[in-house]
């Protein structure tokens, strides 16, 4: 049987007789009546109508190649024919379909539309449903159709027309040509799969046995890999955001709890790795480190007093160079140890001494290894420059302190213990900020070099005045240190001839003067007279009441600092002095003369 057998099949009727026939591609059943002779086209045939003894189909402008045939006798019994809604034929009593046709063969069942009839519906139970006699016959369901059917030429041959089926049951299950057949429903067997319905339509079956295997949900709620693999990445990200998150809360809470409660178990302090040894050679340890060796402690012990101070070693014969004031307790028959500072001791003696410079030698003998402290120049210090000091305060040996120079040229005066005042000190010193305190005495006062530019002697104390630092008060932060360019030369004469020569003018000033300037005295002050004759003043033309107000141009306000001036020179230095006489100012050159 061909495509278009197989598609539509014959009418049937109670006998199985077919009553009518359908155009080729068509879904629905058309009744096709007889054309207009004269405007039918070729391909038209008619067919007879129930009753009617038979049809011929004739083709007005047919060619030659249309064939006469002849449809079998139908059955006396008449059928309800169909027709198109639009055949201006069709009967007026018969009820026309509930939509028009659909002119754009809307799928499942394509053309003519939605008033086709649905595909056939079988029982479960297998048994094939007759057809209701009033109901017409339905087509076997087939693969779909195209969208318009292929055109006709002519009207077919007898031959091939369909044969009528055996019976009425038989067009329910009609099979088609190079397909699967369409078996009847029947019971399944147990052990058989479902067949998949030929079909493409026909795929919902209520009554179907369900298909093996597991159920699936369809459509969009199954979850691509795609889905899944985002799914599964926003879950390890938020697991790592939240542990994250309670870690950081965890370790706040137990650092907080460490910190609070000093950890667990015993504490470890941290410390910092071992730093090199060595430091800077102009540091303040580098200078002590260097310095330290050379610095003693003297411990002064005499019949009526004790202290202690300290000195700085000159040279490798075992001179050693303190204040005046230090040694002085031991008197005639004292006794002074030296304490060096990697703790050797030695019994020291005075070589000579001078309460006018407040500087003493004292020698030890039997030592070896002994590091003199290089000697520098004290004129070339400036204001502000770094200083450190060295001593044994309260008999603290080898304490450092650090400073700088805090002024030059202070004239002070120290000692003046005596009934005569013969153990007062001149000093043109040094100021320092540098801690000093009882103890410092003959300590060295270095330079950033490490090397002596002053000899400690004499604090400020805020309750004592000016003296030597064998008080008891501490240090304010005024210290003074006899210029090592003084104490070179004294100690040089103290060594060579255990005497130091002061220079002079020759003069006698007037001590209680309270007038600016340093005044020269007068015979009224005794027989004596005020101006040395043939001294170095008698010969420069001083007299008797000169007022002497500067010298090599320095200001003088009293007669202690014209006596610090003239110390800081050698015998033999020419001086230049500035002198008011009866209200004139003159300038007298004089040179410095020598006493013991």
């Amino acid at each position: 049987m061909d495509e278009g057998e197989r598609r539509n099949g014959p009418e049937q009727g109670e006998s199985g007789e077919p009553v009518g026939a359908e155009r080729a591609g068509g879904t629905g059943i058309r009744d096709v009546r007889a054309g207009d002779a004269e405007g039918g086209d070729a391909g038209d045939f008619e067919l007879a109508r129930p009753g009617e003894g038979g049809g011929s189909a004739a083709g007005a402008g047919g060619t030659g190649a249309d064939a006469d045939f002849t449809l079998p006798e139908p059955q006396p019994r008449a059928q309800p024919q169909l027709q198109h809604p639009s055949d201006p034929q069709s009967d007026p009593e018969r009820p026309k379909p509930l939509h028009d046709p659909d002119a754009y063969s809307t799928p499942p069942y394509g053309r003519p539309g939605p008033w086709a009839p649905a595909p056939p519906v079988q029982h479960p139970a297998g048994a094939a449903l007759a057809p209701d006699p009033a109901d017409t016959a339905v087509a076997a369901p087939g693969p779909a159709f195209p969208a318009e059917p292929p055109a006709v030429s002519g009207p077919a041959s007898a031959s091939e027309l369909p044969a009528a089926p055996a019976s009425a049951s038989e067009s329910f299950a009609a099979p088609a040509s190079g397909s699967e057949p369409l078996a009847a429903p029947g019971p399944a067997s147990p052990s058989d799969p479902p067949a998949p319905p030929a079909d493409p339509w026909h795929r919902y079956d209520p009554w179907a046995k369900a298909a093996a295997g597991p159920l699936q949900q369809a459509g969009a709620g199954v979850v691509s890999d795609v889905q899944r693999r985002r799914r599964v990445r926003r879950g390890l990200v938020g697991g790592a955001l939240l542990l994250a998150l309670v870690s950081g809360l965890a370790g706040g809470v137990v650092g907080a709890q460490l910190e609070r409660n000093g950890g667990i178990g015993a504490v470890e302090l941290p410390q910092s790795s071992a730093a090199p040894s060595g430091r800077a050679p102009d540091s303040v340890a580098g200078i002590a480190a260097r310095a330290l060796p050379s610095v003693v402690t003297l411990h002064v012990t005499g019949s009526a007093e004790s202290g202690t101070g300290t000195g700085f070693v000159l040279d490798t014969q075992g001179h050693i160079l303190t204040n005046n004031h230090v040694v002085q307790p031991a008197g005639g028959d004292g006794a002074i140890t030296v304490v060096f500072n990697g703790g050797q001791t030695a019994t020291a003696e005075v070589v000579g001494r001078d309460s006018g410079y407040d500087l003493a030698v004292v020698r030890v003998t039997g030592v070896k290894g002994l590091t003199p402290l290089p000697l520098g120049n004290s004129d070339d210090v400036q204001v502000g420059d770094p200083v450190v000091a060295i001593g044994a305060p309260f008999d603290l040996e080898g304490t450092v302190t650090s400073g700088i120079i805090s002024a030059k040229e202070r004239p002070i005066t120290a000692g003046g213990d005596g009934a005569d005042a013969s153990d007062v000190s001149y000093v043109d010193a040094l100021q320092t900020d540098a801690p000093i305190n009882p103890g410092n005495s003959g300590g060295p006062l270095l330079d950033r070099r490490g090397r002596v530019i002053g000899i400690n002697s004499a604090i400020r104390s805020a309750g004592a005045g000016t003296g030597t630092d064998t008080g008891q008060a501490g240090s304010i932060g005024l210290g003074f240190a006899i210029p090592v360019n003084q104490g070179k030369r004294v100690a040089e004469e103290l060594i060579n001839t255990g005497r130091a020569t002061h220079p002079v003018i020759g003069i006698t000033l007037d001590m209680g003067w309270s007038g600016d300037g340093a005044r020269v005295g007068t015979a009224a002050d005794g027989d004596a007279s005020p101006v040395t004759p043939g001294g170095p003043g008698a010969r420069a033309g001083l007299r008797a009441g000169d007022v002497i107000t500067e010298v090599d141009g320095q200001r003088v306000h009293s007669g202690e600092e014209l006596i610090v001036r003239t110390r800081a020179h050698r015998p033999g230095d020419r001086l230049e002095l500035t002198v008011e006489r009866d209200g004139a100012q003159r300038t007298l050159s004089l040179v410095l003369g020598s006493s013991k």
